[in-house]
């Protein structure tokens, strides 16, 4: 029998037992809270306290490709080398004999100058420098920008003062290719120029950070850390086809140099889509080394430079009285070499000549500023004005790019008794080359101008695929307007003074010249000086590529011819290129005079 005395102990051990698990339990669910259920929360919390730490996450910019997927612009890591002025020192290293020996801290700083391209005195310098504005500093940049191979090679050196930052820096693998059309950025990551300062939305990156609590003795705390991942930038491929990009760099190098001109530019338009498939440019930038070029070539003169068209805008004009002045192709106008209009004003040729009985072809082929003048009577003033804003003059162009700039094209109304003529053949207006190009596209193209563009598509980090908004395409001209003007292109080509030097065998071309005064900033022009253009399709019965070449101030040759030798060499690349075949048909031979 279980007397009250025995079961007095047992009630109170039960009872004790109970209350430990009860406390131990509540531990239990409060550690449960605290570093599971809330565990976030008060990470968060403990990072506010002074061990609290952060690292950023750098994401990785975007590259811009080629139309193939070829790299024109990538990102690589670089290292910024930091010293601590107030513990550098001697290194303790083991001689070959096995001895501990001491390495003098200007033995050290000889080690260190060799690899970054500096000398001792320079690194010590840095070190003397620091330690006089703060006796304390832990803080002084040795070099940035340091390769990977500079990084790996200071870090045998085993000094425990110097320490690295890492980020990620642009790198272009085919230097001054394209360097005018991608841009360049600076030292801090920023974009100061071309695609990447345009198509910057794109590339991008976000960064990250790491943030971490560590002991006094500067170990992470495990637990403690909290990721905001990176985001990188997209992946911007462009319409422009690198090699065909590297040819033309080194074509219009040459002809620059052979003809003694300031710049030149050679750019090339897929015709029936309005792709620029090149843009090159002489001088040029490396992106790699920006600072080597002078400030005037860093930037892309193919959309920032406007010009006085010349004889180029022969070529709008006729396609205006063509569709809108009741003119065909044996239409005529008597024209001699010079011309005295109606209301006084006076328009010269470049060559004497009596009066002929042009057609529209032969005045396009002897490239006759009267003959054109007077076909430019058969319209209104506002029809040529309306036409030439349906050609996109004077608009700019819809590639959206860096500092593009846009033609003057004056109101009718401003237009003087000279203007009313000058304009038909190209003076007293400036353009650009995309403009321009734009313009010969809608001849080509059926009479479509189709928008121009360089961008194809933005792939973003999550593969989304962004292509750009354009335009919708304007139709100048009318299709039989467009073949007549072909014609009479092709018959430039085939019958001008240049035509052997354009010939590209097995091909129909059609082409046009210009010869553009340059202005004297006083109302007047430059004597002697020229901003010469050439600019023509292939094939010419169905144009497929466009190609505009252009020198600023050539001086070997001064007229538009000087452009002959590198349009035709580039338009034999551009077909060779995309396997354009070759005509199967021959081209009808037009009268020059009626």
């Amino acid at each position: 029998m279980t007397t009250r005395s025995t079961r007095s102990p047992r009630r109170r051990t039960v009872i004790a037992l109970a209350v430990v698990l009860a406390v131990l339990a509540g531990f239990i669910v409060r550690l449960v809270d605290i570093q599971i259920v809330n565990a976030d929360d008060h990470i968060a919390d403990s990072m506010q306290v002074a061990l609290g730490a952060s690292r950023t996450l750098y994401g990785t910019r975007g590259e811009i490709v080629d139309e193939s997927g070829q790299t024109l612009a990538g990102s690589i890591l670089l290292y910024d080398g930091v010293l601590d002025p107030k513990n550098v020192g001697p290194l303790t290293r083991e001689a070959a004999d096995g001895r501990r020996v001491a390495v003098p801290w200007k033995d050290v700083a000889a080690e260190i100058a060799a690899i970054t391209g500096q000398t001792s005195e320079e690194v010590q310098k840095i070190v003397a420098d620091a330690l006089q504005d703060d006796p304390d500093s832990q803080f002084a940049y040795l070099k940035r920008g340091l390769t990977t191979e500079q990084y790996r090679a200071l870090v045998d050196i085993g000094a425990p003062f110097l320490t690295f930052d890492q980020h990620p820096a642009r790198t272009y693998p085919d230097g001054a290719v394209g360097g005018n059309l991608v841009g360049f950025m600076s030292i801090d990551g920023d974009p100061l120029a071309g695609i990447e300062q345009s198509q910057n939305d794109c590339l991008l990156a976000t960064d990250g950070t790491l943030s971490f609590q560590k002991g006094k003795d500067g170990v992470i705390i495990p637990g403690t850390e909290v990721h905001q991942p990176a985001v990188n930038g997209g992946t911007l491929q462009l319409t422009i086809n690198r090699d065909l990009q590297w040819y033309l760099q080194q074509l219009i190098g040459e002809q620059v140099q052979d003809m003694g001109a300031k710049r030149g530019t050679i750019t090339v338009v897929e015709v029936k889509t309005g792709k620029i498939r090149a843009a090159a440019e002489f001088p040029s930038v490396d992106p790699n080394d920006v600072s080597a070029a002078e400030v005037e070539n860093r930037y892309s003169h193919i959309f920032t430079d406007t010009f006085e068209p010349g004889s180029t805008f022969k070529a709008l004009t006729g396609s205006m009285v063509l569709d809108a002045g009741g003119q065909d192709l044996s239409s005529t106008v008597v024209a001699s070499s010079t011309e005295t209009f109606a209301n006084g004003a006076r328009v010269r040729d470049a060559f004497e000549h009596e009066a002929y009985d042009y057609t529209l072809a032969g005045v396009l082929i002897d490239s006759s500023n009267a003959g054109i003048s007077k076909f430019s009577e058969r319209i209104s003033p506002q029809t040529r004005f309306d036409y030439l804003q349906m050609f996109g003059i004077g608009s700019g162009s819809a590639v959206g790019f860096e500092g593009e700039s846009k033609g003057l094209l004056y109101p009718v109304a401003q237009w003087d008794n000279q203007q009313l003529y000058n304009t038909s053949f190209g003076q007293g207006v400036t353009t650009t080359v995309p403009e321009l190009v734009g313009a010969y596209d809608a001849i080509a193209n059926g009479g479509l101008r189709m928008p121009l563009s360089i961008v194809e598509s933005c792939t973003k980090a999550d593969g989304t695929v962004i292509t750009p908004q354009l335009p919708d395409p304007t139709q100048v001209i009318s299709g039989g307007t467009s073949a007549k003007m072909r014609e009479i292109l092709e018959n430039v080509a085939m019958q001008a003074g240049y035509a052997q030097q354009v010939e590209v065998p097995g091909y129909r071309i059609a082409t046009k010249t210009g010869t553009g005064e340059k202005s004297n900033g006083s109302g007047g022009y430059k004597a002697g000086v020229y901003f010469t253009t050439m600019i023509g399709f292939a094939p010419a019965d169905d144009p497929q590529y466009l190609v505009a070449v252009t020198l600023d101030e050539p001086t070997a040759v001064t007229s538009s011819s000087a452009n002959a030798p590198a349009f035709q060499k580039a338009m034999t690349q551009v077909l060779k290129t995309y396997r354009v075949m070759p005509a199967t048909t021959a081209p009808t031979l037009l009268a020059k005079f009626g």
